[in-house]
């Protein structure tokens, strides 16, 4: 059975420059620690990555999966799903940018995973913690030292 989380956090950046940011998978190593190697291996004719294969660490051992990524919303929403994975069956979800007042954000996560072997639910809620943590905490600070940097 899939489980599925969603958070939202307030960015201090336009819209514009978190999609920037998660739509620039070359750079994610600078800022999601929990990825250990990243691999474009197909582009749109706009140059932008739809099909990308990552290794992340995992809980004792690294987790490799491929996702392709939707753009037909962008800028306002960058979604994928999982097209393989080792340890998950499904790795659906999205980011979502609305504006949330002068010069910020609201950047909301979503997440539907489904694991190929089971886990026991400490394990798993350890796990979405720490996905969640680098997918918005991260992304919130990579997201607001861009924006400092245009600012100045």
């Amino acid at each position: 059975m899939a489980d599925q989380v969603s958070q939202k956090m307030i960015v201090k950046a336009p819209p514009a420059i978190c999609y920037d940011v998660v739509s620039d998978f070359d750079s994610y190593h600078e800022w999601a620690p929990d990825l250990k190697e990243i691999t474009v291996l197909a582009r749109d004719s706009a140059s932008r990555a739809t099909r990308v294969r990552f290794r992340a660490a995992g809980i004792g051992r690294s987790n490799h999966y491929t996702l392709d990524y939707d753009y037909s919303k962008a800028p306002s929403e960058l979604s994928w799903v999982q097209s393989d994975g080792d340890l998950t069956s499904r790795l659906d979800g999205a980011y979502v940018f609305e504006p949330a007042g002068e010069g910020e954000t609201q950047v909301v996560y979503k997440l539907i995973v489904e694991l190929k072997i089971p886990l026991p639910a400490f394990v798993k809620r350890r796990a979405e913690s720490k996905i969640l943590s680098t997918a918005l905490r991260s992304l919130r600070a990579r997201v607001e030292s861009k924006a400092r940097a245009n600012s100045s």
